[in-house]
């Protein structure tokens, strides 16, 4: 009896490591699934309209792929908003050059500008200039000259719009209007609202 009784402890000294290691493997699977997450749930903050950075007395400049000036950006101040990646600049005055070379200016009191200033809103007496061509050919295109308190100018696709009153010279040309949608790549003039025109008659 006491023999049977003996084999019996030593068998159960045999398989005690491994019922310990399995105890103690259930034990920390449980304490895993009980403990709460330490960080609890992250909390994305919220982008605010506030700037992150500020310049003063400034020039940008965009270049194209043969390393040619595309477009410059000039301002008293800017700030920049990282919800919206646009900038916000006092006194901005644009010089930018198409495919050809052909030059045209934007200014205005305050403005807004794209990350890459292809996309320019200006408001407060703002101008904007396209320069005439100087190709020398028969059908070159005159001097634009667009006026209006609020102008948006894309860039690369030229083209100016505004909802508010403006004023467009041609040349010699001269048109007012309450809205204006210009495309100057396709050569149409959209006017709206009350349209006066004074148009003189090209020499012959």
């Amino acid at each position: 009896m006491m023999r049977l009784l003996r084999d019996a402890w030593d068998r159960s000294l045999l398989y005690f490591p491994l019922v310990s290691m399995g105890v103690l493997a259930l034990g920390t699977y449980w304490l895993v699934r009980s403990t709460p997450p330490s960080g609890g749930p992250v909390v994305q903050r919220a982008v605010q309209h506030e700037p992150d950075y500020f310049m003063e007395n400034f020039s940008l400049r965009t270049f194209d792929a043969a390393g040619r000036v595309r477009t410059e950006v000039q301002g008293a101040k800017a700030r920049h908003y990282p919800d919206t990646l646009w900038v916000e600049i006092d006194n901005i005055r644009v010089r930018s050059f198409d495919e050809q070379g052909r030059l045209t200016t934007a200014t205005a009191q305050r403005g807004l500008a794209n990350e890459d200033s292809s996309e320019v809103q200006l408001m407060g007496h703002a101008v904007v200039v396209r320069e005439a061509d100087s190709s020398g050919a028969a059908n070159a295109a005159p001097r634009m000259e667009f006026r209006s308190e609020f102008l948006h100018a894309f860039m690369n696709t030229e083209r100016v719009q505004s909802h508010l009153p403006v004023e467009f010279v041609r040349g010699k040309d001269r048109i007012t209007a309450d809205r204006l949608d210009f495309d100057n790549v396709e050569q149409v003039l959209q006017l709206s609202g009350r349209v006066k025109a004074t148009l003189t008659p090209a020499p012959n």
